[in-house]
């Protein structure tokens, strides 16, 4: 299991680009904490999540007064 955003989900052997796409994330407009590290970006592609990972999925929004 893989824990992310506080919840375990059963997403071993799946590569992180594929996840957020499949929960609906634009992966332009998150950062990625990976077991305690904020992911660069460029090695969204290459991660592949397995059992005890954590990960933490922050959005960006616009907005303003």
């Amino acid at each position: 299991m893989v824990t992310i955003n506080g919840e375990p989900q059963a997403k071993d052997g799946m590569l992180l680009p594929d996840f957020l796409a499949e929960a609906g994330y634009d992966s332009r407009a998150v950062a990625v904490e990976y077991n305690g590290e904020i992911l660069a970006k460029e090695d969204y592609a290459a991660t592949r999540l397995k059992d005890g990972d954590v990960v933490e999925v922050v959005c960006f929004m616009g907005g303003g007064c």
